[in-house]
């Protein structure tokens, strides 16, 4: 069975670009015509929205999927609609599985014993999308409990072709007041970085050189990611804060290895609603969101081509 890595890695290269799409529907921030459609189909709040995040996310599945390797939906916003938002995440999911992409669903799970082994069969799919409930290629996860709540989902990833993400350094301003409390010396989020490091580095295949436990590490802290990158040359990072964060392509430059693998870079908002700002709001509008979308897209492959190690996948 081929590793979570090896599986991202070929996406990225026959699309020579690691840029990834986040799914970050939101109700007021949707086209109009969306809107309307989805208020004719329910009274109820929560189906409405639910209706509505489903058909604005597929839509953008069937721009993005030719263009990126993959897409990563926020659970949280589906989360919040109960459990329409709930079916609607999971038809979502799907629909991007068959689409050929890599999903990795951000829902920052985490905890101990038999509740991260029930988390972990929930979420992990790996390579085969029947294989859990949630079909996810990979799962971002918190390691505020330790490395016992790590190991579950760590094994269960190994054993399905599922990948993992665990918070290292995370792009919101506020991540510095816990993670850079000093432990043995370290700043917190360089000891998490070693754990992270060590336990990819078992599930890493003699002839591969990532294993399936990666980092998260926001492109908002270009110079701890620089270093993170040298510390954990065993682990595929996710890279937030790209964009609508203030994160530029040159600040993710030093995620990646020489041959421009090693990493995938988010955006989501700057993506989602690409027609609500310049230049794009100026070219298409709101008729055209779709274009707006693919334009948008584009510009941030072409960008990371540009001004990172990508351009030489």
């Amino acid at each position: 069975m081929p590793n979570y890595s090896t599986r991202l890695n070929t996406r990225i290269r026959v699309l020579k670009t690691p840029a990834l799409v986040g799914i970050d529907p939101r109700w007021d921030l949707l086209p109009a015509a969306i809107r309307a459609v989805a208020e004719s189909k329910s009274a109820n709040r929560c189906a409405r929205d639910a209706w509505g995040f489903e058909a604005f996310s597929k839509q953008l599945i069937d721009i993005v999927a030719p263009l990126v390797p993959a897409i990563k939906p926020q659970v949280a916003f589906f989360e919040q609609l109960g459990v329409p938002g709930f079916q609607a995440l999971h038809s979502v999911m799907n629909y991007a599985r068959r689409a050929g992409l890599i999903v990795i669903a951000d829902a920052k799970r985490g905890d101990i014993g038999s509740t991260a082994e029930a988390y972990a069969d929930a979420w992990l799919a790996g390579e085969d999308p029947n294989a859990a409930a949630w079909p996810a290629d990979a799962l971002t996860i918190n390691p505020y409990l330790g490395t016992d709540s790590l190991q579950p989902f760590v094994d269960l990833a190994h054993n399905r072709g599922a990948g993992l993400y665990v918070l290292v350094r995370t792009s919101n301003p506020g991540a510095a007041e816990f993670q850079d409390r000093l432990s043995d010396g370290q700043p917190l989020f360089e000891v998490v970085a070693s754990t992270v490091q060590r336990l990819s580095e078992t599930t890493r295949a003699a002839d591969h050189v990532f294993g399936c436990v990666g980092a998260v590490v926001g492109a908002t802290w270009p110079i701890q990611l620089q270093k993170l990158r040298r510390d954990m040359p065993a682990v595929p990072l996710l890279i937030p804060g790209y964009g609508a964060q203030g994160g530029t392509s040159s600040d993710t430059a030093g995620a990646f290895n020489s041959d421009g693998l090693g990493a995938v870079i988010n955006s989501s908002r700057g993506i989602n609603f690409a027609w609500q700002r310049k230049p794009y709001s100026d070219q298409f509008g709101e008729t055209h969101w779709q274009e707006a979308i693919a334009a948008a897209t584009r510009d941030m492959i072409a960008d990371l081509a540009k001004n990172t190690p990508a351009g030489q996948i």
